[in-house]
This record gives structure tokens, C-alpha cells and sequence, in this order.
């Protein structure tokens, strides 16, 4: 009856550390969006918000609609970053934290008698006492304890909110048997749809699957690890590799025109290539892309070699905005894909290159010491605070200890 893992969730994270910030929004219906403005997108939810069926990414003017009391709060992400990190601290006096998943999400590995369920549940409890103790009254987490890291988030999504939910080794597949599959983490519309094409619409289908079977629906050895999770297994992890790394801003009205637009992208650019250095990965191909009204999209392509360097970034942005349209621009975006990681990468042999990947690494050393935007290229400057940092759910920045 062991149980491997503990996964927690915070609840409606963002809206909720905005009510533990601000007592006169709590138990009121709360959204947070990255501009607060009828066209702009609801990317956090309060459960008072959600009993009149407001949903992430519903948009801001509809949700009003929905809700004429609703609250909209601008989205701060140095906060939710600041209180992330202190629950952190806090789950890690009680159990190591084995891994980050998101802002709002982290799993521990129970050892020794911690793996017994009612020793799992005690400490579970004491993490929820930390969490409202430690780090705010009005914050909740909804944690589940599992045999394996996929079904502890499973669990942890199946009594929300504040709930703690253990599913042992013992009652599978049967306690899954009740899920919607589109329950399962990663088992999104197009999952579901090659699942439909199989006939495979319900959770006790899903797991009378063999194992091959469900290799051959997922075209790759991720079907063979979902046999084994939903039994209850432990296998290592799959190896992964990240696909792109990108940044995009939505504008406000006074800065909806192509120079500052220019300016903006150039900062994004700026902000990805320090992401890309610290994740240790290589871009071969860059692409810009800006939204204009009323929602007409240009996008160019520009090949980097294997860079990692912003310099040369900068150089083929530059070639690639020579073609931008005019036009009153809305949204604009940076993406970095074709990547390659560090220990495949070929490093560069000519004396400029080297030169120009030094210069970058001894930027991010600068900004990193004394704080962001310290040192930067000229193409940003007077709007390097116009574009405020957003959070990257599964990259989340670090914090100065001190700050808690």
C-alpha cells in the first residue's frame, strides 16, 4: 500500500495570492489578466469567480458580462514569483522537493515509513497547516499522494479545492474508472480525438489497453509508460526535450504603433536568448510575428545557424522586420525553435562568434548580479519597462531569499 509521491497544487493561484494580498477582494469574484482591458484574457480565476462559469482564457469583457461585480486585477508576476518561492521554503521543512513543475505546482518523494498512507496523509495535512500558517491565511493547496507522480496529480485534481486525495497502488485501475479521460495530465482535444478514432471513450477503456496498443495511439514509447503509471508503476521518467522558447506581449494603446512595437520585440528577443542561454540550449531559426487590428497576423522566419548569442539574433530580427507591414500593431512575439541542447551542440570556432557568445554570457552575468536590464542593447532602450516580465508556468525565475 506504499505511496511514492506527493503532489501539490495550489488553488486558483494567481487570483487567490492577489485576495491574500488584498483582503477587500476576498470571497468577491476575482480575475487576473495581463492588461486590464475588456480585449484582454482572464489567465487566473478565483473560485468565486468560476460559479458564474468564468473560465481561463475567457476574455476580460466577457467575463464582466457574465459577472458585473467582477474584480480584474492586473496580473503582478514578481509577487506570485516571491510567494512561490516562500511556499517552497515551506513544503521543504517538512519533505525535499524533488521537482518544480510550475508556478503553482511541485511533487516530493516520500520515503521509508513516510510511504505508509496514513503517515502520507499526516504530513500532508501539516504542509496545508504550513501553507495558511506560513506563507497566507486565505492561500489553499489541493495535494495528492499516489504511487507515481502522474496519478499523484490526478489525485490532487480530484477534490478542488483544498482537497487531499490518496489513490494506493491497490485500488487501481478501479478508482480511475469515474475520471473523464481528459483528466489525465496530457491527454488534451487531440488525444482525445485519436483516442475517439479508436473507440476508446471512457476512463475503463482507456485502461484495458494493452500495452502496445497504447504505444501504437501515442506513436511513441509514451503509451508504454501510461500501461504502467495507471497500475500503479514507477517508472524513470521519459526523456524530454524542449521544443522552443518564445515571449510574446500584448500592447498597450498608447504603444500600438510599429516603432514601439520594433522596440518591444527587441527586448522579447533580449529576454529569450538570456532564457535560452540559462537553459543550455541552441536556437537554429528565429521567428517574429505581430498581430495587427483588427487581427491580421505577419510573421517571418530567419535561419540563426546554431546560435546562442543576441547579437547575432538581433541582426537576422533586423533583416526580418525590413518585410513587417504597416499597421496598428496589437500583439507581437518572439520565437526561438530548431533547438538543440548543449551537449549536442557544435561550439563556435571562428574568433567572432566566441567573441559575440562571450559578450552575451558576460551580460547575463551583469544583469544576473545587479539586476535585470543592467547592461543591454540600445535597440531597447526607453521601453525596457514597458513589456513587464510574465511567467513562464514551467520556468519559474529565481528569488533573492532575503526578499521573503
Amino acid at each position: 500500500m506504499s505511496l511514492t509521491t506527493l503532489f501539490l497544487d495550489m488553488d486558483a493561484y494567481f487570483a487567490t495570492v492577489e485576495q491574500q494580498e488584498n483582503p477587500k477582494l476576498r470571497h468577491k469574484p476575482v480575475v487576473v489578466a495581463p492588461v486590464v482591458a475588456d480585449a484582454g484574457c482572464c489567465i487566473a480565476v478565483s473560485y468565486e469567480a468560476k460559479r458564474y462559469r468564468i473560465k481561463t482564457g475567457t476574455r476580460v469583457g466577457e467575463a464582466r458580462q457574465q459577472c458585473p461585480s467582477l474584480q480584474v486585477v492586473e496580473a503582478r508576476p514578481e509577487v506570485y514569483v516571491r510567494f512561490h518561492h516562500a511556499m517552497v521554503a515551506m513544503v521543504e521543512t517538512y519533505l525535499h522537493v524533488e521537482a518544480v513543475h510550475s508556478v503553482d505546482e511541485l511533487s516530493c518523494r516520500l520515503m521509508g515509513v513516510e510511504r505508509e498512507p496514513q503517515q502520507a496523509m499526516a504530513i500532508a495535512r501539516r504542509i496545508k497547516q504550513g501553507l495558511r500558517a506560513q506563507v497566507g491565511d486565505y492561500l489553499r493547496c489541493s495535494i495528492g499522494l499516489a504511487p507515481n507522480r502522474v496519478l499523484a496529480k490526478v489525485a490532487a485534481s480530484m477534490q478542488k479545492p483544498d482537497g487531499l486525495v490518496a489513490i494506493t497502488k491497490e485500488e487501481l485501475p478501479e478508482r480511475l474508472y469515474a475520471l473523464e479521460l481528459g483528466a489525465l495530465p496530457g491527454v488534451g482535444p487531440r488525444m482525445l480525438e485519436r483516442l475517439g478514432h479508436q473507440g476508446i471513450r471512457t476512463m475503463r477503456q482507456f485502461c484495458a489497453l494493452s500495452e502496445r496498443d497504447l504505444r501504437d495511439i501515442w506513436h511513441s514509447v509514451m503509451g508504454g509508460y501510461w500501461w504502467y503509471w495507471l497500475r500503479g508503476d514507477d517508472p524513470p521518467d521519459v526523456p524530454t526535450h524542449r521544443r522552443t522558447v518564445g515571449h510574446s506581449h500584448v500592447l498597450p494603446p498608447e504603444l500600438r504603433n510599429c516603432a514601439d512595437a520594433r522596440a518591444i520585440l527587441v527586448r522579447l528577443l533580449h529576454r529569450a536568448a538570456a532564457r535560452l542561454r540559462n537553459i543550455r540550449y541552441w536556437s537554429q531559426r528565429l521567428t517574429v510575428y505581430v498581430v495587427f487590428m483588427p487581427l491580421k497576423m505577419w510573421q517571418e522566419q530567419g535561419r540563426l545557424g546554431l546560435c546562442q548569442d543576441t547579437l547575432t539574433m538581433l541582426e537576422v530580427f533586423a533583416r526580418l522586420w525590413e518585410r513587417c507591414p504597416a499597421g496598428r500593431p496589437l500583439k507581437v512575439g518572439i520565437v526561438l525553435d530548431s533547438l538543440v541542447a548543449d551537449n549536442s551542440a557544435t561550439r563556435p570556432l571562428f574568433l567572432g562568434e566566441c567573441n559575440r557568445l562571450e559578450l552575451a554570457r558576460t551580460m547575463d552575468s551583469l544583469n544576473g548580479r545587479y539586476g535585470a536590464h543592467t547592461i543591454y542593447f540600445g535597440g531597447m532602450h526607453g521601453v525596457r519597462d514597458r513589456a513587464p516580465r510574465r511567467i513562464a508556468f514551467t520556468n519559474v525565475p529565481r528569488w533573492d531569499p532575503t526578499e521573503l
